[in-house]
Protein backbone atom coordinates (compact mmCIF):
# COMPACT_ATOMS: atom_id res chain seq x y z
CA UNK A 1 0.00 0.00 0.00
CA UNK A 2 1.19 3.51 -0.77
CA UNK A 3 0.38 6.18 1.83
CA UNK A 4 0.19 9.78 0.69
CA UNK A 5 0.06 12.61 3.24
CA UNK A 6 -2.58 15.09 2.19
CA UNK A 7 -2.40 18.86 2.31
CA UNK A 8 -5.27 21.34 2.84
CA UNK A 9 -5.45 21.68 -0.93
CA UNK A 10 -6.47 18.06 -1.37
CA UNK A 11 -4.98 14.74 -2.35
CA UNK A 12 -1.47 14.66 -3.73
CA UNK A 13 -1.44 11.96 -6.40
CA UNK A 14 1.07 11.36 -9.16
CA UNK A 15 0.02 10.81 -12.77
CA UNK A 16 1.11 7.21 -12.40
CA UNK A 17 -1.47 6.69 -9.65
CA UNK A 18 -4.29 8.79 -11.08
CA UNK A 19 -6.29 5.76 -12.23
CA UNK A 20 -6.08 3.91 -8.91
CA UNK A 21 -8.78 3.98 -6.21
CA UNK A 22 -7.89 5.81 -3.02
CA UNK A 23 -8.70 4.98 0.57
CA UNK A 24 -8.82 7.13 3.69
CA UNK A 25 -7.23 6.30 7.03
CA UNK A 26 -6.58 8.25 10.25
CA UNK A 27 -3.43 7.53 12.23
CA UNK A 28 -2.21 9.41 15.31
CA UNK A 29 -4.48 12.35 14.57
CA UNK A 30 -3.30 12.75 10.96
CA UNK A 31 -5.29 11.90 7.85
CA UNK A 32 -3.71 9.77 5.13
CA UNK A 33 -4.96 8.64 1.78
CA UNK A 34 -3.46 5.61 0.15
CA UNK A 35 -3.74 3.63 -3.04
CA UNK A 36 -3.14 0.00 -3.76
CA UNK A 37 -0.55 -0.15 -6.49
CA UNK A 38 2.74 -1.45 -7.81
CA UNK A 39 1.54 -5.05 -7.33
CA UNK A 40 4.43 -7.46 -7.13
CA UNK A 41 6.92 -4.71 -6.35
CA UNK A 42 4.96 -3.56 -3.30
CA UNK A 43 4.56 -7.14 -2.16
CA UNK A 44 8.26 -7.76 -2.56
CA UNK A 45 9.11 -4.61 -0.60
CA UNK A 46 6.78 -5.51 2.27
CA UNK A 47 8.13 -9.05 2.51
CA UNK A 48 11.80 -8.08 2.41
CA UNK A 49 11.32 -5.02 4.65
CA UNK A 50 9.55 -6.98 7.38
CA UNK A 51 12.19 -9.73 7.40
CA UNK A 52 15.03 -7.20 7.35
CA UNK A 53 13.55 -5.12 10.17
CA UNK A 54 13.06 -8.20 12.34
CA UNK A 55 16.75 -9.04 11.91
CA UNK A 56 17.71 -5.46 12.75
CA UNK A 57 15.67 -5.48 15.96
CA UNK A 58 16.92 -8.92 17.00
CA UNK A 59 20.53 -7.76 16.67
CA UNK A 60 19.99 -4.49 18.57
CA UNK A 61 19.77 -3.42 22.21
CA UNK A 62 19.09 -0.35 24.33
CA UNK A 63 18.27 2.93 22.62
CA UNK A 64 18.81 1.55 19.14
CA UNK A 65 16.23 -1.19 19.72
CA UNK A 66 13.73 1.36 20.99
CA UNK A 67 14.25 3.50 17.90
CA UNK A 68 13.88 0.51 15.58
CA UNK A 69 10.66 -0.57 17.26
CA UNK A 70 9.29 2.94 16.71
CA UNK A 71 10.68 3.28 13.20
CA UNK A 72 9.31 6.47 11.69
CA UNK A 73 6.92 6.94 8.79
CA UNK A 74 9.33 9.08 6.76
CA UNK A 75 12.25 6.68 7.23
CA UNK A 76 10.13 3.83 5.93
CA UNK A 77 9.02 5.92 2.97
CA UNK A 78 12.66 6.61 2.12
CA UNK A 79 13.15 2.87 1.77
CA UNK A 80 9.88 2.23 -0.05
CA UNK A 81 10.01 5.14 -2.50
CA UNK A 82 13.74 5.57 -3.01
CA UNK A 83 16.05 2.81 -1.81
CA UNK A 84 14.05 -0.27 -2.79
CA UNK A 85 13.15 0.88 -6.35
CA UNK A 86 16.78 1.92 -6.95
CA UNK A 87 18.69 -0.93 -5.28
CA UNK A 88 16.22 -3.74 -4.70
CA UNK A 89 18.03 -5.16 -1.68
CA UNK A 90 18.63 -4.37 1.99
CA UNK A 91 22.00 -6.11 2.04
CA UNK A 92 24.67 -3.99 3.77
CA UNK A 93 21.97 -1.55 4.99
CA UNK A 94 21.51 -0.83 8.72
CA UNK A 95 18.73 1.24 10.29
CA UNK A 96 19.28 3.57 13.27
CA UNK A 97 23.00 2.95 13.06
CA UNK A 98 24.91 4.09 16.15
CA UNK A 99 28.03 6.24 15.77
CA UNK A 100 30.21 8.06 18.30
CA UNK A 101 30.11 11.85 18.19
CA UNK A 102 32.79 14.42 18.94
CA UNK A 103 31.49 14.89 22.50
CA UNK A 104 32.09 11.21 23.38
CA UNK A 105 28.36 10.60 23.11
CA UNK A 106 26.39 8.63 20.53
CA UNK A 107 24.24 9.60 17.59
CA UNK A 108 21.98 7.56 15.36
CA UNK A 109 21.95 7.67 11.58
CA UNK A 110 18.64 6.95 9.86
CA UNK A 111 20.42 4.42 7.64
CA UNK A 112 24.00 3.32 7.12
CA UNK A 113 25.11 1.44 4.01
CA UNK A 114 28.28 -0.39 5.02
CA UNK A 115 29.95 -1.98 2.06
CA UNK A 116 33.71 -2.11 2.06
CA UNK A 117 35.57 0.07 1.58
CA UNK A 118 32.90 2.80 1.79
CA UNK A 119 30.35 4.00 4.33
CA UNK A 120 27.23 5.87 3.25
CA UNK A 121 24.82 7.71 5.57
CA UNK A 122 21.25 8.20 4.33
CA UNK A 123 18.96 10.64 6.13
CA UNK A 124 15.26 11.45 5.71
CA UNK A 125 14.73 15.06 6.77
CA UNK A 126 11.28 16.36 7.58
CA UNK A 127 10.78 20.10 7.17
CA UNK A 128 9.48 20.59 10.72
CA UNK A 129 12.31 19.12 12.84
CA UNK A 130 15.09 20.33 10.53
CA UNK A 131 13.85 23.75 9.46
CA UNK A 132 10.53 25.12 10.69
CA UNK A 133 11.00 24.24 14.36
CA UNK A 134 14.79 24.27 14.54
CA UNK A 135 16.39 26.83 16.83
CA UNK A 136 19.92 28.19 16.39
CA UNK A 137 21.44 25.48 18.57
CA UNK A 138 19.69 22.68 16.69
CA UNK A 139 20.67 24.19 13.35
CA UNK A 140 24.35 24.46 14.34
CA UNK A 141 24.37 20.99 15.89
CA UNK A 142 22.92 19.49 12.72
CA UNK A 143 25.70 21.01 10.62
CA UNK A 144 28.38 19.94 13.09
CA UNK A 145 27.03 16.39 13.05
CA UNK A 146 27.28 16.20 9.27
CA UNK A 147 30.75 17.77 9.22
CA UNK A 148 32.11 15.16 11.61
CA UNK A 149 30.61 12.37 9.56
CA UNK A 150 32.41 13.72 6.50
CA UNK A 151 35.67 14.01 8.47
CA UNK A 152 35.24 10.36 9.48
CA UNK A 153 35.03 9.37 5.79
CA UNK A 154 31.27 8.98 5.57
CA UNK A 155 29.42 9.82 2.36
CA UNK A 156 26.24 11.63 3.38
CA UNK A 157 22.98 11.69 1.37
CA UNK A 158 20.07 13.70 2.77
CA UNK A 159 16.59 13.73 1.28
CA UNK A 160 13.73 16.05 2.15
CA UNK A 161 10.25 14.76 2.94
CA UNK A 162 8.89 16.56 -0.12
CA UNK A 163 11.34 14.86 -2.47
CA UNK A 164 10.80 11.44 -0.90
CA UNK A 165 7.02 11.78 -1.30
CA UNK A 166 6.72 13.75 -4.53
CA UNK A 167 10.00 13.35 -6.44
CA UNK A 168 11.27 9.86 -5.60
CA UNK A 169 12.87 9.27 -9.01
CA UNK A 170 15.14 12.25 -8.49
CA UNK A 171 16.25 10.73 -5.18
CA UNK A 172 16.71 7.32 -6.79
CA UNK A 173 19.04 8.82 -9.38
CA UNK A 174 21.18 10.38 -6.64
CA UNK A 175 21.49 7.01 -4.90
CA UNK A 176 22.36 5.24 -8.15
CA UNK A 177 24.90 7.86 -9.15
CA UNK A 178 26.75 7.50 -5.85
CA UNK A 179 26.64 3.70 -5.86
CA UNK A 180 27.76 3.70 -9.48
CA UNK A 181 30.70 5.94 -8.68
CA UNK A 182 31.78 3.95 -5.61
CA UNK A 183 30.99 0.39 -6.72
CA UNK A 184 30.48 0.66 -10.48
CA UNK A 185 33.41 -1.59 -11.23
CA UNK A 186 31.75 -4.51 -9.47
CA UNK A 187 28.08 -3.82 -10.33
CA UNK A 188 28.12 -3.43 -14.13
CA UNK A 189 24.49 -2.29 -14.47
CA UNK A 190 23.99 -0.25 -11.29
CA UNK A 191 23.67 2.89 -13.44
CA UNK A 192 20.85 1.60 -15.62
CA UNK A 193 18.01 4.14 -15.81
CA UNK A 194 15.48 3.73 -13.03
CA UNK A 195 12.68 2.66 -15.40
CA UNK A 196 14.77 -0.16 -16.80
CA UNK A 197 15.75 -1.33 -13.33
CA UNK A 198 12.10 -1.36 -12.31
CA UNK A 199 11.26 -3.46 -15.37
CA UNK A 200 14.00 -5.96 -14.47
CA UNK A 201 12.83 -6.14 -10.88
CA UNK A 202 9.23 -6.61 -11.98
CA UNK A 203 10.29 -9.38 -14.37
CA UNK A 204 12.25 -11.05 -11.57
CA UNK A 205 9.11 -11.42 -9.44
CA UNK A 206 6.64 -12.03 -12.23
CA UNK A 207 5.30 -15.62 -12.42
CA UNK A 208 5.38 -15.52 -16.21
CA UNK A 209 6.62 -13.51 -19.20
CA UNK A 210 6.19 -9.74 -19.04
CA UNK A 211 3.97 -7.99 -21.59
CA UNK A 212 4.18 -4.36 -22.77
CA UNK A 213 0.73 -3.70 -21.28
CA UNK A 214 2.07 -4.63 -17.83
CA UNK A 215 4.97 -2.20 -18.22
CA UNK A 216 2.52 0.53 -19.22
CA UNK A 217 0.67 0.07 -15.94
CA UNK A 218 3.86 -0.31 -13.91
CA UNK A 219 5.57 2.85 -15.16
CA UNK A 220 2.66 4.95 -16.34
CA UNK A 221 4.00 5.18 -19.90
CA UNK A 222 2.49 4.62 -23.33
CA UNK A 223 2.66 1.48 -25.45
CA UNK A 224 5.42 2.85 -27.67
CA UNK A 225 7.68 3.71 -24.71
CA UNK A 226 6.99 0.39 -22.99
CA UNK A 227 7.94 -1.58 -26.12
CA UNK A 228 11.04 0.56 -26.66
CA UNK A 229 12.30 -0.08 -23.11
CA UNK A 230 11.69 -3.82 -23.45
CA UNK A 231 13.48 -3.96 -26.82
CA UNK A 232 16.46 -2.08 -25.43
CA UNK A 233 16.73 -4.40 -22.43
CA UNK A 234 16.51 -7.38 -24.77
CA UNK A 235 19.18 -5.85 -26.97
CA UNK A 236 21.46 -5.46 -23.94
CA UNK A 237 20.91 -9.09 -22.98
CA UNK A 238 18.84 -8.57 -19.82
CA UNK A 239 15.58 -9.85 -21.35
CA UNK A 240 14.76 -12.32 -24.11
CA UNK A 241 11.61 -12.45 -26.26
CA UNK A 242 9.26 -15.35 -25.64
CA UNK A 243 6.82 -15.29 -28.56
CA UNK A 244 5.47 -13.18 -31.37
CA UNK A 245 6.06 -12.87 -35.06
CA UNK A 246 6.46 -9.36 -36.41
CA UNK A 247 6.21 -7.79 -32.94
CA UNK A 248 7.38 -9.48 -29.78
CA UNK A 249 4.47 -9.82 -27.36
CA UNK A 250 6.28 -10.82 -24.15
CA UNK A 251 9.71 -11.04 -22.60
CA UNK A 252 11.35 -12.99 -19.79
CA UNK A 253 14.37 -12.29 -17.61
CA UNK A 254 17.79 -13.67 -18.50
CA UNK A 255 18.67 -14.64 -14.94
CA UNK A 256 22.28 -15.50 -15.71
CA UNK A 257 22.76 -11.88 -16.76
CA UNK A 258 20.90 -10.21 -13.86
CA UNK A 259 22.48 -11.07 -10.53
CA UNK A 260 21.66 -8.11 -8.28
CA UNK A 261 17.93 -8.77 -8.23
Amino acid sequence: MKYIVTSPGGINRSAREAHRPIYRMKRKGRCYFFSKGDGLMDQAFETHYDAWMKRQIAASAGERRRRLQEHGYLERKLLQNVWWPAVGSFEHLHAEYEVADFKDGVRFLDFAYLRMPHRICLEADGFGPHARYADRHKFSDDLTRQNHLVIDDWRVLRFSADDIENHPRKCQQVVLQLLGRLFGGRDPYVELPVMKREILRYAAYSPGPVKPSEIQGLLGVGDKTARKLLRELAGDGYLEPVNGTRRFHSYQLVRSKVKLL
